[in-house]
């Protein structure tokens, strides 16, 4: 139960930034096929089958939600104050999950290098996304239709990048330009102004539309067509890279692009050691279970 509520924690915190999403960690962890199943469960399966993913999931989400408002409170002003900083420790995690992926997922990668493609659609989409600049079409953040759609839809496709051991939907909403306004917000209502609520209220309805429609697409993919989904989620996570790099181009106000004089070694040795870290404890964990048995 410990570990499960950990690794909620953990997700949380994958999830409140740009990088590494919390499906990752659950890979990592190695409980994401119990994850999905169980996220699918609730959809789809019968009255014990929903009970017993209920609890699991209860779990994960008593993590979550504590590890969700310790990185919204320190987020919001990081975002301002050390954008290159914490862009760099964004990096640190991305790169170091890579290997973990390769490493745990070997048997659906090696010799089925056909899929290469897979994974060029896959960071041809994000580096898209990333390019095509969604920002500035939300620069001003009040409520209408216009709006309100591109916040569900933008909350719709950050959930299923979310759910995906792969790209963060964080790093979607950077994208979208909704991240950083979405974490300011949060924070606000934190200490109980609900001014703009309504965003992330938007952001849940599309969260909802998302796992509706996406969940069993992905668990059917991740099924059937492994190999096809693992090489299409390396490509992302690559290509989240570049998104994170651009990043703070996307801030309500606007800096330049990383670059090497605005890289932090240190912060990015700190992301890396901070996903190996996860990697060893679920290894630990598992050491322990089998000499319990």
């Amino acid at each position: 139960m410990i570990y499960t509520i950990f690794g909620g924690f953990c997700m949380a915190l994958a999830d409140s930034v740009p990088g590494v999403s919390g499906g990752t960690i659950a890979f990592i962890l190695g409980f994401y096929d119990n994850f999905i199943g169980s996220l699918h469960t609730l959809f789809h399966g019968n009255l014990a089958e929903k009970k017993t993913a209920i609890m699991f999931l209860l779990k994960i989400g008593a993590g979550w939600i504590v590890g969700f408002l310790m990185a919204v409170s320190l987020l919001a002003d990081l975002f301002t104050t050390g954008i290159y900083e914490i862009s760099s420790l964004f990096l640190g995690f991305v790169i170091a999950a890579i290997p973990l992926v390769i490493s745990e997922e070997k048997d659906a990668i090696k010799g089925k290098y056909s899929c290469l493609v897979f994974a060029v659609i896959g960071a041809a989409v994000l580096v898209l996304l990333t390019r095509m600049n969604f920002s500035s079409m939300v620069s001003d953040l009040g409520l209408s239709p216009f709006t309100a759609i591109y916040t569900i839809i933008a909350g719709a496709l950050a959930i299923s990048a979310m759910v995906l051991p792969g790209i963060s939907g964080s790093t979607l909403l950077m994208s979208f330009g909704l991240y950083v306004p979405a974490l300011a917000t949060i924070k606000q209502m934190m200490s109980g102004d609900f001014h703009n609520v309504w965003l992330i209220l938007l952001l849940l309805a599309g969260v909802i539309v998302g796992v509706f429609l996406s969940l069993g697409g992905i668990k059917k993919m991740l099924e059937q067509h492994r190999s096809a989904a693992m090489y299409a989620i390396l490509g992302m996570m690559v290509a989240s890279l570049y998104a994170i790099v651009m990043g703070p181009m996307t801030l309500e106000d606007p800096k330049p692009a990383m670059s090497v004089e605005t890289f932090h070694v240190i912060w990015f040795i700190a992301g890396c050691a901070a996903v190996l870290g996860i990697n060893l404890f679920k290894h630990w964990i598992d050491r322990k279970g089998r000499k319990a048995e």
